[in-house]
């Protein structure tokens, strides 16, 4: 195999790398070995088969058979390469930080919906996973909250490798606050700030929630990715999530809803008059959580949102009460 290796060519490489990883138990065997191929040679997805016949340099087949062992033994193509597509961004991702999912750019979504309706600073940006506005269930106390200021202060929570506020910084053109418990995710987000030259619009903090925020600081939108999973879920995910990313990025207590009910019950000190929050949750969580924040009585109005494919996966509190 040795020698064959010494003059692989693209295509060769394609199919060994499809039969290993088909032997090794991946579902995915060739988007993996395609993923793989693309981060060791430079090559796009279509051009690996218009360069069939390319062969491989020494040093790109040493990369990809390093990349197949991890593969094969269940690693994150994501960790593998270093990088994970979120929106219009490539962003870097190390397992000190969650892998982003597609579910969470319909957070960013929601977002960019909040500033374009209050603030006019979404005007013009492609919303192109809009969701609709329609909530699937809502509690309201206020049938007409103000507007957000034409310069909100916004603040994302559990921000990982900053997906979420990088992305609200490139399209809607808003400074954000960030913070992360853990130093080596935020890190990772500053690197991912200094690469995409958008350092100067994101203030990273260090601290548990809003124990990195000053006490007198007030924000009027407040994003987060909390973690989320039950810990009674753990040995029904599959391995190479549970194997390979953070687990204080993922469970939050027995039932999933830890870290959104210390959220809930803190942010009102964070948060001005008729600001908003929006959080993403397990999709088998979102109505319990809201009833959660309705027991509490410290918002206006509660909503739960759908994602793309209508399940219950994101909760938006806007206004305080005077609870």
């Amino acid at each position: 195999m040795a020698q064959e290796q010494a003059t692989w060519t693209v295509m060769a490489a394609l199919d060994w790398t499809r039969g290993y990883l088909e032997r090794a138990g991946d579902e995915h065997a060739r988007r993996s070995a395609e993923w793989l191929l693309e981060a060791s040679t430079g090559l796009a997805r279509f051009d690996l088969y218009t360069h069939f016949d390319q062969p491989l340099t020494p040093e790109e087949r040493a990369c990809l058979r390093e990349s197949v062992a991890r593969r094969a033994q269940g690693e994150p193509l994501q960790y593998i390469t270093g990088t994970a597509p979120f929106r219009h961004l490539e962003i870097k991702v190390t397992p000190a930080v969650l892998i982003p999912r597609p579910e969470t750019e319909v957070l960013v979504d929601l977002a960019l919906e909040e500033l374009e309706a209050s603030t006019g600073r979404g005007q013009g940006i492609d919303l192109r996973l809009r969701v609709p506005g329609r909530a699937i269930a809502r509690q309201t106390r206020s049938a007409d909250p103000d507007a957000l200021p034409s310069s909100p202060r916004i603040l994302d929570l559990c921000t990982g490798s900053g997906c979420i506020a990088l992305s609200l910084i490139q399209e809607a053109g808003v400074d954000v606050t960030a913070t992360d418990l853990s130093p080596e995710a935020l890190a990772v987000a500053r690197e991912n700030a200094e690469a995409l030259g958008l350092s100067d619009q994101l203030d990273l903090r260090e601290g548990d929630l809003f124990g990195a925020l000053g006490p007198d600081e007030r924000f009027d939108l407040i994003l987060s990715n909390p973690p989320y999973v039950p810990l009674a879920d753990k040995d029904a995910l599959p391995r190479e999530v549970t194997g390979f990313e953070p687990p204080l990025a993922l469970f939050s207590g027995g039932d999933g809803l830890d870290v959104f009910r210390r959220i809930i019950a803190d942010a009102s000190r964070h948060l001005t008059g008729k600001g908003v929050i929006i959080m993403e949750l397990h999709e088998d969580n979102a109505m319990r959580a809201m009833q959660e924040a309705v027991k509490l009585d410290r918002y206006e109005a509660i909503d739960v949102l759908p994602d793309l494919t209508g399940r219950s996966r994101f909760v938006r509190l806007s206004g305080k009460t005077s609870g």
